[in-house]
């Protein structure tokens, strides 16, 4: 997927875990899931192998310092740290072992109970506003979106074959015009995509993947509503979280943008995360 991409296979890390984590040495291990910038191999039953594949991701740090005190005032399951690698010649960045969650991914468009997945997401969403701002950093998406404005129009040129371009523009330009965060910084998960959610039975039983989050504007998360809900469940969504109009104009385009950049990108080498962003996007109206 990436020019600079670091090669991981299950042979580094049975070497890397036989090294540093001895006592894991003999459970197996097999290829979970690859996600844009790491690769995550289960490690036994009851564990996971976190490996960054872009040189420059500093999202091990970071979950290895906020998850276990993200993990104490959350009600909904997160991955919690069990060992942390060092880099070695064979393999130049840290990574981390997690525990195992179980759940199924959202699969956008076949929910049997989007409206039970609205109340949960908004109730995770509104647990992250609640966290203690103090000392944490910036979230990754909770800036102004202006910076991204040139990006994103050259995106969605490349993508008019798939998409409604003129109308996603509308939505954009309503996104750069609406007022900026008027209230203190507050977290926000940052990546509230289909890939980092998993469910059983229909409802929110973990999430994902908090190398993006941070304090700051936390309409980001928003993009959770066009990601994995639909119309109806939307502004069910919307309601519970009491956003207004800019905070919800902001949100969309955080959407617009995550999508209308990754799906050229990753179009023809890495379909899922293709998919994801489309559906985004028609969700969109585009």
């Amino acid at each position: 997927m990436h020019a600079d991409e670091v090669p991981v296979d299950e042979q580094l890390v049975r070497r890397l875990v036989r090294d540093q984590f001895p006592n894991w040495a003999s459970l197996p291990v097999s290829l979970a899931a690859t996600g844009t910038v790491n690769a995550m191999y289960r490690l036994g039953d009851s564990m996971v192998v976190r490996l960054p594949f872009v040189p420059d991701s500093t999202g091990i740090g970071f979950e290895a310092e906020w998850l276990p005190k993200i993990a104490r005032e959350l009600d909904v399951a997160i991955p919690s740290v069990l060992g942390i690698g060092e880099p070695t010649s064979a393999y130049p960045l840290p990574w981390l072992v997690l525990n195992w969650l179980e759940g199924d991914m959202v699969v956008p468009g076949e929910l049997e109970n989007a409206d039970e997945l609205a109340f949960d997401l908004a109730v995770f969403i509104t647990d992250m506003r609640r966290l203690e701002p103090i000392g944490a950093p910036a979230g990754y998406r909770c800036g102004p979106l202006h910076p991204l404005d040139s990006e994103v129009r050259k995106c969605l040129s490349q993508v008019g074959d798939l998409v409604r371009v003129p109308e996603l523009l509308l939505l954009w330009q309503r996104a750069l015009d609406a007022p900026s965060w008027a209230g203190a910084p507050v977290w926000a998960h940052c990546d509230l995509l289909s890939g980092n959610v998993l469910t059983l039975e229909g409802r929110l039983s973990g999430i994902l993947d908090f190398a993006a989050a941070g304090v700051g504007d936390p309409a980001c998360d928003l993009m959770a509503g066009w990601s994995m809900l639909p119309a109806a469940s939307r502004e069910i969504f919307r309601e519970l979280l009491g956003i207004d109009d800019h905070e919800w104009d902001r949100g969309r385009g955080w959407a617009l943008s995550q999508a209308a950049i990754a799906l050229p990108y990753y179009r023809n080498t890495f379909p899922a995360m293709a998919a994801t962003s489309l559906h985004i996007l028609g969700e969109l109206g585009g």
